[in-house]
């Protein structure tokens, strides 16, 4: 049997990657996908190495358009690789560690060529966790993320200049597979300078992706070295044994159960009305400890289904009234207060009385007060009793 080509082969693996991104991890078909796609991926790895599409010794110029893009082959095996479903710790760990090595692997092979630029490994270089300051990291934070929608907008840009009908991709996967050509494309009869020039937009649309991936790998391989470092902190599980595995729980059981606060039931009987206490005086299940009187016993039960909190014993009206009784509610105040006359305008009201015993009895009560309040002004001097804002 002919061996499937190897674009067509990154392409399915391409095409099963894109739908099990799009369902529940956790689901068998998602896995068997996930399976399926990293069966393609190794092939895809294998015959990339078995070709030597990249080595040391070349330069960027040296490669061609056609196989830029299997450069993208071991970040595809990362992002697959970590949606593999896992239940153990040790296992986790080891595909983690796979991850964090396709990732290192993608960097390095980008690093390598120089096609991202000194700005972007000056940008990415150092991981926003690392920064102490919350507004430098913010900030570089947001460097980041205009920095890689500059990117990612210069893409699309040049899509659309190879495919006028191209969509915008949503996930990663699929932009990889955007620019990766089609099996089933066939050779256009046009000339060989236009042909030149869409190899010429084709390999800026495969460098600007790559310089893109760099910012999401970079991140990843980030996100990969705090997993594994709280993934090393989680400690081990203990060993599940049954009571059949270890005999001396069959002989310490009874003695176990002696300092149980809540015995078991049925030790009662079945229905746990059985002996309350057993031929040595061990209690066989919960009591409570009532008194001889059934009046006393009577009105205990009375109290079980009442309110938890003390309820009122008088309504808010009586109350009040109590409040009254006793003089602390003050009253009066409002409209009628204000016209009605102080005491001191009343004393002079009724000084003014002239001819009656109670006039003259009020004026020399004014007089008297006059009296006394002009004494008072004579001996202290105005504001001597102030004592406020003197400093």
């Amino acid at each position: 049997m002919d061996e499937i080509p190897l674009s067509s082969l990154f392409h399915r693996a391409l095409t099963t990657a894109s739908k099990a991104l799009n369902l529940p991890t956790i689901e068998d078909e998602t896995q068997e996908l996930i399976q399926s796609a990293l069966m393609d991926l190794r092939q895809c790895s294998s015959r990339v190495a078995k070709l030597s599409l990249f080595s040391t010794n070349e330069q960027l110029a040296d490669i061609a358009t056609r196989d830029l893009v299997y450069i993208l082959v071991p970040y595809v095996l990362s992002e697959v690789l970590s949606r593999v479903r896992t239940t153990d710790t040790e296992e986790r760990i080891d595909l983690v560690r796979n991850v964090k090595r396709h990732l290192e692997s993608f960097i390095h092979y980008l690093e390598l060529y120089g096609i991202v630029t000194e700005e972007d490994k000056e940008l990415y270089g150092q991981s926003a966790s690392s920064v102490i300051d919350p507004a430098k990291r913010r900030e570089l934070k947001i460097k980041q993320y205009k920095r890689e929608k500059d990117i990612k907008a210069r893409i699309e840009a040049v899509r659309k200049r190879t495919d006028q009908n191209a969509v915008e991709s949503s996930s990663n996967i699929e932009l990889i597979a955007s620019v990766l050509p089609s099996p089933s494309q066939k050779p256009s009869d046009t000339t060989a300078e236009h042909d030149a020039d869409m190899e010429e937009v084709l390999r800026e649309a495969v460098i600007l992706l790559l310089r893109f991936i760099y910012t999401e790998a970079r991140s990843q391989l980030e996100s990969t070295n705090q997993e594994l470092e709280l993934l090393h902190n989680v400690p081990p599980t203990p060993p599940q044994r049954t009571p059949s595995d270890d005999p001396r729980v069959a002989r310490q059981r009874p003695e176990d159960d002696m300092w149980k606060l809540d015995a078991p039931l049925n030790r009662g009987g079945p229905d746990g009305k059985g002996p309350l206490l057993d031929p040595q005086g061990k209690p066989l299940r919960p009591f409570m400890i009532l008194p001889s009187n059934a009046a006393e016993r009577a009105r205990l039960q009375a109290q079980v289904f009442q309110a938890d909190h003390r309820l009122p014993t008088m309504t808010v009206d009586q109350y009040l009234e109590i409040e009254r009784r006793r003089g602390n509610i003050i009253s009066g105040g409002g409209p009628q207060s204000e016209s009605k006359p102080t005491s001191k305008e009343q004393l002079a009201l009724d000084a003014e009385q002239e001819g009656t015993a109670f006039g003259e009895e009020k004026a020399e009560e004014k007089r008297q007060k006059d009296e006394a309040w002009a004494q008072y002004t004579d001996t202290h001097p105005r504001g001597a009793g102030n004592t406020m804002n003197r400093g």
